[in-house]
């Protein structure tokens, strides 16, 4: 009898615990997924103040404005990614090399391991965090 309800209790601590981790992922998933939507509307407010056309236009006018930085660029590149749309996908081609160091200074190149990123998510690869703020952007 006594075995029978530690067991109970075992089970009954595993599924709150498995609940509290669920909940815990599932929050961190919903911050990380705002704060990557609050990045990217700030950086394309950022190229489109600077640039003509929507938000994607700006940001691969960016990058191929040699007068910017590769840090500038680099954000320009993660920020198309994160976009997803295909318009991008030539210019984002354009840069690829697929030559990927092991480690690259992202202000002293165009980012080989954030245009495969790119690439793949503006030629159809899921974004899930995309859920939570791509609707907000123009």
């Amino acid at each position: 009898m006594n075995m029978g309800r530690l067991l109970k209790n075992k089970k009954r601590t595993l599924v709150y615990l498995l609940a509290g981790l669920t909940l815990l992922f599932v929050l961190f998933f919903t911050a990380t997924s705002f704060i990557i939507g609050r990045d990217v509307k700030r950086l394309c407010l950022e190229a489109k103040r600077d640039y003509s056309g929507d938000c994607v236009e700006a940001l691969i006018t960016q990058l191929n404005d040699e007068n910017q930085d590769f840090r500038a660029r680099n954000h320009a590149v993660w920020a198309l990614g994160q976009l997803g749309d295909s318009r991008a996908l030539p210019t984002l081609q354009k840069y690829y090399t697929g030559n990927i160091p092991n480690r690259e200074p992202l202000d002293g190149v165009i980012s080989q391991y954030e245009l495969k990123k790119a690439i793949n998510l503006t030629s159809g690869g899921v974004n899930l965090t995309a859920v939570f703020w791509r609707h907000g952007i123009d």
